[in-house]
């Protein structure tokens, strides 16, 4: 049912609470690839003061943001146990949840598959949900994965 699978990283273990249910489903069904993606957000630098970043600094910082992301996704790549499934990585520029939403749409994802705090209430309005917006604007089903120790209702 599933051939391509996105599996949105930030670098946290709790993103990568997604591995068991990635090899589950890779094992159990006819699971092409899976797609680790990590976002990159546009470095913005904020001024204050009289110092200001220098053009070249801010390109430095972007690269090592970018290379930063790159290890990141293959250190990631080679934690996951599939057989017969290819895995792809994939750092992506832009707003996390519209970045992915679109590549799920453009990259003809059949599933995304991420990890969530579980908040609710005023603790996800203030921290906010990549997680949620994901869901309330992909395209494709989103499986989420609640975080190993989630306490409900918090």
């Amino acid at each position: 049912m599933y051939q391509r699978i996105l599996a949105p990283l930030d670098g946290s273990p709790l993103a990568e609470c997604v591995f068991p249910h990635l090899e589950t489903l890779a094992a159990g069904g006819q699971v092409k690839e899976v797609i680790l993606a990590r976002v990159v957000e546009p470095f913005r630098p904020i001024t204050s003061g009289e110092y200001i970043l220098r053009p070249e600094e801010v390109l430095r910082i972007e690269e090592e943001t970018k290379a930063a992301a790159l290890a990141y996704l293959k250190e990631a790549a080679a934690k996951i146990k599939l057989s017969g499934t290819g895995v792809k990585t994939e750092m992506i520029i832009g707003n996390p949840a519209e970045t992915l939403a679109n590549y799920a749409s453009r990259n003809k994802v059949d599933l995304i598959l991420i990890a969530t705090h579980g908040r609710s209430g005023v603790s996800r309005w203030v921290w906010g949900s990549v997680a949620d917006r994901i869901l309330r604007s992909a395209c494709v089903p989103v499986l989420m994965v609640r975080a190993p120790g989630c306490i409900p209702g918090i």
